[in-house]
């Protein structure tokens, strides 16, 4: 039976938060992002010029996590952001790598809001971007709409939310053509997005540690990994919650789905970037292990994120067969589903409510792998309302949900708590 729970530990409730109608149109965007194009009431964007432009005046003293490196404007974003903003700026900043808990340099765009801030200042809502590829070059941060992100964020920002967009470490580089990113490396991902709250906060004194996030795909696993990770990493922030729709929560079956042949086209697509960036950050890997035919005779056209190789890549994936992608031995799949599983969630307790967000006919995220990690994340003691939309798929999952209760969130709002049927 559905439980409810009124979540006494916060304080008193500064500023009620207006309508978030604006998500309602959030889930394709935020999975989508690969290659989306600019539309027509966005900058005009020439190639040939630079979407970062001139340095801010910042504070870059410190040298802590969610510290300030450098702070610049955006002359190409669109200007519906633009517009509704006093600050926008794409700002790098120190964070922590999940793979060797080094520090690492990560950009995001930022925006904060026009206007008075409310008492205890702008909320936050962080945005986690869904799979824009690999390389160094692919971060949304590079690109006027940030890949179709900035009609979200412009909306949020209307509201009166400071938004945070992070590229994810290895991502945002300009020109950089080496698979840099820690793909779905769930912890990665979590103190990034948690860092670019930090970050706003240090950019403009405006900003609450009041915060919460908004992920879909890549970024439901960022937000969620965010969650698990908040307690420990960021006792400084107040974390409502998190709602992750789509979220490839645990990747490790990928490796067991492979050596069944059983592949989906889109999971096919996900595999070789995985295999590339696990190949980049262990040099003994053997790829000839897990790849062959199309794959190995592609490889560098499938490595790629551009808009100028998306049909090429999309029409060779087709091509892909099962046997292309299945490990030579049962070593070798054992070896991918440990470096797979180490990049996976559930790991610990969250530290605040989680809405999950998924669809039944789901080809990239298979759907029993997810209701399986929520069920592990309630074991742990998680606070979980979780949906299953029988009708859909990856990419056009119903948010609609999401927008009341995120409100309700930052209006300390009861939460509903699905753990007790689902475990």
């Amino acid at each position: 039976m559905t439980k409810r729970d009124t979540d006494r530990s916060r304080g008193p409730v500064v500023g009620r938060v207006r309508s978030l109608a604006v998500i309602g149109c959030v889930a394709a965007v935020l999975a989508t992002t690969v290659a989306c194009g600019s539309d027509s009431d966005s900058a005009d964007s020439d190639p040939a010029q630079s979407t970062i432009g001139a340095p801010l005046a910042v504070d870059t003293r410190d040298t802590g996590v969610g510290s300030i490196v450098s702070a610049n404007e955006m002359p190409l974003l669109d200007r519906r952001v633009s517009a509704a903003s006093s600050i926008a700026a794409r700002v790098v900043y120190r964070s922590t790598s999940g793979i060797d808990d080094s520090r690492t340099e990560v950009s995001s765009a930022i925006f904060i809001p026009s206007g008075t801030p409310p008492t205890g200042g702008w909320p936050v809502i962080a945005l986690g971007h869904g799979t824009t590829g690999v390389l160094g070059e692919c971060g949304p941060t590079l690109d006027p709409t940030l890949l179709g992100i900035s009609i979200i964020a412009s909306g949020l920002v209307s509201e009166g939310f400071a938004v945070t967009v992070s590229d994810y470490q290895g991502l945002g580089a300009p020109g950089v053509t080496e698979p840099t990113h820690p793909y779905l490396d769930a912890a990665t991902e979590g103190m990034n997005v948690i860092d670019s709250v930090r970050a706003a906060r240090r950019l403009s004194p405006s900003v609450s540690n009041r915060w919460a996030a908004l992920g879909t795909s890549q970024g439901g696993q960022a937000v969620f990994a965010a969650n698990e990770l908040a307690g420990s990493y960021a006792p400084d922030l107040d974390l409502l919650g998190t709602a992750a729709a789509s979220p490839p929560l645990d990747i490790a079956p990928l490796a067991q789905a492979a050596a069944q042949r059983r592949l989906t086209e889109d999971q096919r697509g996900l595999m070789q970037w995985m295999l590339l960036v696990l190949k980049h950050e262990n040099p003994d890997l053997d790829l000839d292990s897990y790849r062959r035919g199309v794959v190995e005779s592609n490889w560098d056209l499938l490595s790629q994120c551009s808009p100028a190789f998306t049909e090429r890549r999309a029409a060779v994936i087709k091509e892909i067969s099962p046997d292309d992608l299945t490990p030579s031995s049962t070593e070798a799949t054992d070896a991918l589903t440990a470096l797979l599983a180490r990049r996976s969630l559930p790991v610990r307790r969250a530290a605040a409510p989680i809405l999950v967000l998924y669809g039944g006919r789901d080809q990239l995220v298979t759907p029993q792998w997810t209701t399986d990690a929520v069920a592990r994340a309630c074991r742990l003691g998680d606070t979980i309302q979780s949906v299953l939309q029988p009708d859909r798929g990856h990419a056009d999952i119903d948010i609609s949900i999401a927008t009341s209760w995120l409100q309700n969130r930052f209006n300390n709002r009861a939460v509903v708590n699905d753990c007790g049927r689902l475990t």
